[in-house]
């Protein structure tokens, strides 16, 4: 899983706080993560060296593991709190896409010298907060010391109906493709933040900018998509680069429309209202809104999902034999496409 990703900032310091505001690894376990696995059963209050969780009946186990890395997902300077609920939300937008339920997840924090305890006060504080929101906990991970940049790894656990699992492999042609939200805010954030842009008003700056730093997982709509989709993905490279994923694995081919791609009005404000704001929102990552195929014959029950969800969503195209991605102008005429989405390596 990917994303629109930061350039370096530069060289960055690497100073090294008080030892007294910062103790030793056990201490700083107990101190700021084993509260947040207090509640968790099999956590053994993160006083061993594993956790157990036990099976459901009629429930397969669902795992996601994401990292994020200082300068390549995540600037420096950008709050605690917000670093931590994006990596732990990221890990759960991937399971919202399948269908599952999360319950529970592993954290593993790299650490230079120059977090000092205020910065993991409040990185702390920010997994408490998303715990509450989403009814989860940490049951476990590892913490280690790096001369490199901050690198935090969550895996997260969730359980879905057995073969109810909603894969990138059951799109077919005659379906209809659908996106929930909206397309591109994350890179205009990241825009805002990169390349110094300017938004037009101070509202859709912050709407932006909150788009990039704290997605939000779509976990309620995709438990109600299992019997519904046939493939689904959550956005993180790019919607055209995902749904590549969903074209390739299912051996088909994908048309999206551009006028349908479904724009925010604070990126109307930002990038205008000509073509290339769509063609750049859709190549942009870090959305995490969920990205699906179904057929025909079960739109009222997803429009029916959404309303009780109040989860926005959009067809956008469809489904046909074929390969990859295209996009379409309002005549049906193929819109040459140049940034697909981010790219690993």
């Amino acid at each position: 899983m990917g994303s629109a990703r930061p350039s370096s900032p530069g060289p960055l310091p690497m100073t090294s706080p008080d030892p007294a505001q910062r103790p030793g690894e056990f201490e700083l376990i107990a101190k700021l993560f084993a509260p947040l696995a207090r509640d968790a059963q099999g956590a053994f209050g993160l006083t061993d060296d594993v956790a157990v969780l036990g099976p459901r009946p009629g429930m397969d186990v669902v795992l996601k593991c994401d990292s994020l890395i200082e300068s390549v997902h995540f600037l420096r300077d950008d709050a605690a709190a917000t670093i931590s609920r994006k990596a732990l939300r990221r890990a759960l937008s991937d399971l919202a896409a399948k269908g599952a339920r999360p319950c529970a997840y592993l954290l593993a924090l790299a650490l230079p010298r120059w977090p000092d305890m205020a910065w993991l006060d409040a990185f702390a504080g920010g997994l408490a907060a998303d715990q509450a929101e989403f009814g989860i906990s940490l049951i476990g991970g590892e913490t280690d010391a790096t001369p490199g940049p901050i690198t935090i790894t969550v895996t997260a656990i969730g359980h879905v109906s057995r073969g109810a699992l909603i894969r990138r492999n059951g799109a077919r042609p005659g379906d209809l493709v659908f996106v929930t939200g909206t397309i591109g805010d994350a890179g205009a954030g990241l825009a805002l933040l990169k390349d110094g842009a300017c938004a037009p008003s101070e509202e859709a700056r912050n709407f932006l900018l909150a788009r990039y730093r704290v997605p939000i997982p779509r976990l309620a709509f995709g438990r109600g998509l299992c019997g519904l989709a046939t493939a689904a993905i959550d956005i993180s490279d790019g919607l055209v680069a995902d749904l590549g994923h969903i074209a390739e694995t299912s051996g088909v081919r994908i048309e999206i429309v551009a006028g349908r791609v479904p724009l925010s009005a604070a990126l109307r404000e930002f990038g205008g209202e000509a073509p290339r704001t769509v063609l750049m929102a859709a190549g942009a990552g870090d959305d995490y809104e969920i990205a699906f195929t179904a057929p025909a014959s079960e739109m009222e029950a997803i429009l029916d999902l959404a309303r009780r969800t109040i989860t926005p969503v959009a067809v956008i195209g469809s489904v046909l034999p074929g390969s990859g991605v295209a996009m379409l102008d309002g005549t049906g005429q193929e819109i040459p496409i140049g940034r697909k989405g981010y790219m690993h390596f």
